[in-house]
């Protein structure tokens, strides 16, 4: 791992080394973009994939952490960049022309932080109200709710936004430019339509049928979870996990967990492990076929939504048995997992793997065959492999591009290295691979299943941890593969019992975020089917 921080050193002098757990380099903002550009399109290292952009307050400083991957080396890489100007007004120059994901991630942090991007196309919040006072993220930020009242107001969002550039003085300046052009017809999708899948927004600029242009409104559920957890003791950020990706639960807990127990230096059992990986892949099933039913409907297919909802019911028994919930289950834990399985679920599961295959054959007899399904889906909003990657677009959408992004093989965790299963990747790139991918996934995920379901190891379910937990000074970086895509964690610790940023990225942010890219020149009407096949869920978005 330090070789590739060596090599970067080498290429680029102007950066240096930064000791801890994971490779890392830091540079200053003048330098950054520089060495951004080689870090992408130097043959040595090629890493064009921003798996995030961290958003850092270090009291002293304000700052970023990007964490960068090449898809061709398998290889991950921080770069630390600290923030130039005064704590007013922080800015540093944007990556965006070098990853299209950038824009998004850069307006992320502009929202809570308050550092601007130089160069970013478009500075305006992405979560909160465009007059909202203070940057919350921030170690000094005034949580008097008097300051922020709620808005009465029904329409949050502006047709302007700010461009910032550096004068010849270095000194920031703001340019107003506009989101849509003068004369644009503009309509909303969301957030009230079905089809959005939640409560999210686009404004959508029309030229008759066809679309001219996509803005992307969030923020209507925002929770802070990122601000909740500096607050609480580490046990205690677990819970949040089932509330993003409601559909991905056990495998965010079991990220989170992992990273917690990498800091902690805690080795769990063998059956944890095991247990831990059986639940992933039964939420897996449980979410594309959820994935099916409600796309379908959004494509006028109705009935398939219930075909599907029988083998989902069929897992959330099961879960409910072992759990006692049927969604948020908070059944990972630090050491483990809450409790044992259920005595019925060895049964059970054998059960679910019996009529799967003829559940999955029944689905592509009613929809994937269908004529009218094809017309609507094949052709429709095709995403290449390499809009896919400068897009941070993973999951089952990237995998459809012909991106091999699945992190249970690039960075196999937990026991998934020696199982035997297939990472389901096609190249059509269209709405119609989305969809197959899925439903191949779904015969991957069961045979994983099959292989553990006679193999789960006799022993305890949870080792012992102590009751109050403090982790060593440092930060770690966690990638694990949720149901809609690359699951990262950044955590930093003071040594105390609390986080002290506990960063989340999740894969949907950038799966909403390239609608506008991949619906340009398509008619109104496929938004919902591009969107849908997207597979994006809002409580993972707002987060």
């Amino acid at each position: 791992m330090a070789n590739i921080t060596d090599k970067i050193v080498k290429l680029f002098p102007d950066a240096t080394v930064v000791e801890g757990n994971d490779p890392m380099v830091t540079v200053a903002d003048s330098r950054w973009h520089d060495l951004a550009a080689l870090l992408r399109d130097n043959e040595e290292l090629k890493f064009d994939y921003l798996v995030t952009i961290v958003g850092m307050d270090w009291t002293e400083h304000l700052g970023c952490i990007y964490y960068l991957m090449s898809t061709e080396y398998n290889t991950v890489v921080g770069v630390k960049v600290l923030a130039e100007g005064t704590r007013e007004t922080p800015y540093i120059h944007s990556v965006a022309d070098l990853w299209a994901v950038a824009v998004t991630y850069e307006r992320e942090v502009f929202d809570f932080f308050g550092i601007v991007f130089i160069g970013n196309p478009d500075m305006r919040r992405l979560f909160l109200n465009l007059d909202w006072k203070g940057y919350p993220l921030r170690k000094d930020y005034d949580e008097d709710p008097a300051l922020n009242p709620v808005s009465t107001e029904s329409e949050r969002q502006t047709d302007f936004t700010d461009v910032y550039s550096l004068d010849e003085n270095g000194n920031v300046q703001k340019k107003e430019v506009r989101v849509f052009e003068k004369d644009d017809f503009v309509v909303n999708i969301g957030p009230q339509h079905p089809a959005t899948h939640g409560v999210l927004r686009f404004r959508t600029a029309v030229n008759g049928e066809e679309i001219k242009k996509i803005d992307l409104y969030c923020g209507y559920i925002h929770r802070g979870i990122e601000k909740l957890c500096e607050n609480l003791a580490y046990p205690q950020t677990l819970h949040f996990m089932d509330r993003m990706d409601y559909f991905s639960a056990h495998n965010y807990h079991h990220a989170l967990c992992m990273l917690i127990e990498k800091a902690a230096g805690i080795e769990i059992s063998r059956r944890a492990q095991v247990i831990r990986v059986m639940m992933d892949e039964l939420s897996r099933i449980a979410s594309h076929c959820l994935f099916i039913g409600t796309y379908c409907m959004d494509l006028g297919a109705t009935t398939m939504l219930f075909y599907a909802l029988r083998v989902r019911e069929q897992i959330l028994d099961i879960m409910e048995k072992t759990c006692g919930a049927r969604m948020t289950f908070n059944y990972e834990c630090i050491g483990g997992v809450m409790q044992d399985l259920a005595p019925d679920f060895v049964q059970d599961v054998k059960a679910l793997l019996e009529v799967l295959p003829k559940n999955i054959k029944e689905y592509n007899e009613i929809f994937t065959g269908n004529v009218i399904a094809r017309n609507r889906m094949e052709g429709v909003g095709v995403l290449s492999r390499e809009d896919a990657i400068s897009y941070a677009v993973t999951g089952p959408s990237g995998r459809a591009s012909g991106w091999a992004c699945d992190m249970r093989k690039l960075f196999p965790y937990s026991i998934y290295s020696e199982l035997d299963f297939e990472e389901v990747v096609m190249t059509e790139g269209d709405s119609m691979a989305r969809f197959k991918c899925r439903m191949r996934e779904m015969e991957e995920s069961a045979k994983i299943l099959a292989q553990l379901v006679d193999n789960i190891p006799e022993g305890e379910y949870c080792v012992k941890v102590p009751k109050v937990l403090k982790l060593p000074v440092g930060s770690w970086f966690q990638l694990t593969e949720g149901c809609r895509g690359a699951f990262g964690l950044y955590l930093e610790s003071d040594g105390n019992t609390k986080p002290y940023r506990l960063k989340i990225a999740p894969p949907c942010l950038p799966q909403a975020a390239v609608v506008d890219h991949i619906t340009r020149g398509q008619k109104i009407a496929d938004l919902i089917t591009i969107g849908g096949s997207m597979d994006y869920i809002v409580p993972d978005i707002d987060r």
